[in-house]
């Protein structure tokens, strides 16, 4: 009886440890065909779920263990026939954290105070290869350099008292506009990115001259180091408390583009630059106490000051700049948060995340385990509990809503494209810090649903809102008359595409995201070249150079989709292991040059349900969501490029049809269309008709829906909720 006893403790003990190991969220509004996910194994990546950590003590909110989610396969058959289990799947010990290299610099002067088992790989070391990606970058390009550097300096210019006679840009850039100059910092990150990805040198050449006219304004405006686009007054209002359109924003975004081109294109002035500001900075605030201090703060949208200002302080090792960012710690956003309290409604959305961005690196740069708490609990209150099917958050610019009320915001300005830009850069710092395949997952989502589905393939122009009500339509900005925020977000994004595909440690590699691309990493001697045309293609090709033979762990990322049938190979020949959806399958071996992985990443079709009401879902294939087509009735040119003003679709919606399904099964109703790539028709279920579905990120030119109603047998539809705009 004893032994018996003891047997069953550790049965239980055992269970209750892989609960913990597994360290993820289902969302429980989804659903899968694939057998495999309804017997219990995860079905996509935890964009959160059940667990609500506002219900819990504080020292219950789950920190997932590093590694946790690792399988680890030996592909020597020798070793393999001695330990059957290094072929198994059996999750392995975690590797001790180290602190490999910085976040997000090459040569900082000040490291990391945390482990971080995941260091970004520079831009520089990966380039796209053909696919919709480059694509998408090559059309950035081409916007970019349409742009003029003089009529860019204009309102620049004329605030320091420069002669300028180019002729302004209009949109948010208008001479009287009171957001003048924020493009200029948006400019300078996308030039940052874009010539760190490709090497452009007409791109750095514009950038360089940028910087030294951005010096010369500087200079003129006086030796106290004031830079922008509009006159020193406008922070007299802020500190006042008295209307003014964000004036912190712009510098931000000045500062960041000044710090972004220091690094990726190695213009020292341009740092130079970037401190004078900080010294203003510092002379302007240092005459509020704390109270007024976050008065003004909860007055203006600052961006993200903290940020900025902490990166200072890692790539020059000034410690005031460290205690600047933390005087712009909006306390208002982040004692909730510390207090495991979602109480975002209300709050403008995309002034709120970048500051949590802010926080984010301030614990990279304190070790303060608060900050980690603030930025790891806000990022599953948003993806799991505000946020669509396609990784997208806002309505209206605001959480208008409680935690996993949704239903209501299906609006015609939901979506803001800079939310999600934000959203990537949030999740990149939390892989960073703990190399879990769930973040890898959102942020797969989000690129291609919420980012890469906003630039107009037929003339590079980008989006504002991406709406998520049925029956709208996509709008675009013009080349010279919008410069909205999303327009400066959007430069940036579709130039740096190369980020995040890939992660290191100081002996391995996690491959996450499936685009076709070449990194090379020099202090290896190494270089994988992955070729695919995914998600047409499912699946994806690694190739290995070497100058010579390199003991590496090659990490591959297991997605919370994948459907049954998934395997890896090296060089042509099956591996007898495989790991959990939402996991990384681990490679560890000797590699050789000509060395090459396969790996099968079979999709399903699913839906994605809306927490309140499940009778509302939006349809993906793996990680794809899929839109319907419904035609263009209504639409005309000049509603489909908005100039100032019409930053999302005007009018009503067309009528969408409700879907009347047979059963669970998704099979038996979306049937796919022979000869085109992931498309798929409806087949008997539409009211009053079927739809086509095609990927949202290549739905342009008519009008869509990407949620439903889905009905089973008996069900009738629930009363409308109000649609928000």
């Amino acid at each position: 009886m004893k032994n018996r006893s003891l047997v069953i403790s550790l049965v239980v003990l055992l269970l209750l440890s892989a609960v913990l190991v597994r360290g993820s969220w289902p969302r429980p509004s989804t659903e899968s065909n694939d057998p495999q996910t309804k017997s219990g194994a995860p079905l996509s990546a935890p964009l959160v779920g059940d667990f609500r950590p506002e219900q819990a003590p504080r020292d219950m909110i789950p920190k997932p263990e590093l590694g946790a989610l690792t399988r680890v396969v030996s592909t020597r058959v020798s070793a393999a026939k001695k330990d059957p289990q290094k072929l198994s799947g059996a999750p392995v010990a975690a590797p001790s954290a180290v602190t490999p290299a910085d976040t997000l610099f090459r040569a900082v002067k000040v490291d990391p105070k945390v482990p971080l088992p995941a260091a970004s790989f520079a831009l520089r070391q990966v380039r796209l290869l053909p696919g919709p990606f480059k694509e998408a970058m090559e059309r950035d390009r081409k916007y970019m350099l349409s742009l003029d550097n003089d009529r860019l300096l204009h309102s620049f210019r004329l605030t320091a008292g420069l002669p300028s006679s180019a002729k302004p840009y209009g949109g948010w850039e208008k001479p009287d506009g009171e957001l003048r100059g924020h493009t200029m910092g948006h400019y300078l990150s996308a030039c940052a990115f874009m010539y760190a990805g490709t090497g452009d040198t007409e791109i750095k050449s514009r950038a360089d001259a940028l910087v030294a006219e951005l010096a010369k304004c500087q200079q003129a405006l006086g030796p106290r180091g004031y830079l922008s686009a509009f006159p020193e007054e406008f922070f007299d209002r802020v500190e006042a408390t008295r209307a003014v359109w964000a004036p912190y924003y712009t510098i931000h975004k000045i500062m960041a583009g000044l710090v972004d081109w220091y690094e990726n294109g190695g213009n020292a002035q341009s740092l130079e630059v970037a401190e004078k500001m900080a010294g203003w900075i510092k002379l302007r605030t240092d005459k509020s106490d704390p109270r007024h201090m976050e008065r003004v703060l909860n007055n203006t949208e600052q961006g993200g000051m903290c940020e900025v200002l902490a990166n200072l302080y890692s790539l020059t090792g000034k410690s005031e700049y460290l205690k600047l960012a933390r005087r712009f710690d909006e306390q208002h956003y982040i004692v909730p948060l510390s207090q495991y309290r979602d109480v975002l409604k209300g709050e403008h959305v995309n002034s709120f995340i970048p500051n949590i961005i802010g926080a984010a690196r301030e614990y990279e740069m304190t070790g303060d385990p608060g900050l980690y708490n603030i930025a790891s609990y806000f990022w599953r209150q948003v993806t799991g509990a505000r946020s669509y099917a396609t990784g997208g958050t806002s309505n209206g610019e605001a959480w208008r809503q409680d935690p996993y009320v949704m239903a209501s915001e299906l609006g015609a300005d939901s979506h803001e494209s800079c939310c999600t830009y934000n959203m990537l850069k949030l999740t990149r710092h939390l892989f960073n810090w703990e190399a879990r395949a769930a973040y890898a997952d959102y942020y797969e989502r989000a690129l291609f649903n919420g980012i890469l589905s906003t630039q107009n393939p037929a003339d590079g122009m980008m989006m504002y809102y991406v709406p998520m009500m049925p029956g709208m339509y996509k709008t675009f900005m013009t080349p010279e008359d919008s410069f909205w925020c999303c327009t400066g977000t959007g430069m940036e994004n579709h130039a740096k595409y190369g980020d995040s595909i890939y992660f290191h440690g100081p002996d391995s590699i996690y491959v996450n995201l499936f685009i076709a691309s070449e990194l090379t990493w020099p202090e290896k001697g190494l270089s994988l070249r992955q070729e695919t045309n995914f998600p047409e293609e499912q699946g994806t090709r690694l190739t290995i150079s070497v100058a010579q033979p390199v003991k590496l762990a090659l990490n591959l990322r297991i997605p919370g989709w994948i459907a049954r049938g998934g395997f890896v190979k090296i060089n042509g020949r099956k591996i007898e292991a495989f790991a959990e959806p939402s996991s990384y399958l681990t490679l560890r071996r000797t590699w050789k040059s000509g060395d090459k992985v396969e790996l099968a990443l079979p999709m399903d079709l699913r839906l994605d349900r809306l927490p309140d009401d499940p009778k509302i879902a939006a349809i993906l294939y793996g990680p794809i969501v899929l839109g319907g087509e419904l035609g263009t009735e209504g639409m005309t040119p000049d509603k489909t490029s908005g100039a100032y003003g019409p930053e999302g679709p005007q009018g009503a919606p067309v009528a969408v049809p409700k879907f009347r399904v047979p059963g669970n099964d998704l099979n038996a109703w979306i049937k796919p269309v022979a000869g085109k790539a992931l498309t798929f028709q409806t087949a008997g279920a539409g009211q009053p008709k079927d739809v086509t579905l095609i990927p949202f990120y290549k739905l342009f030119g008519e009008r869509y829906s990407i949620y439903w109603t889905i009905l089973l047998p008996g069900q009738e539809e629930a009363k409308p909720n109000p649609r928000r705009r």
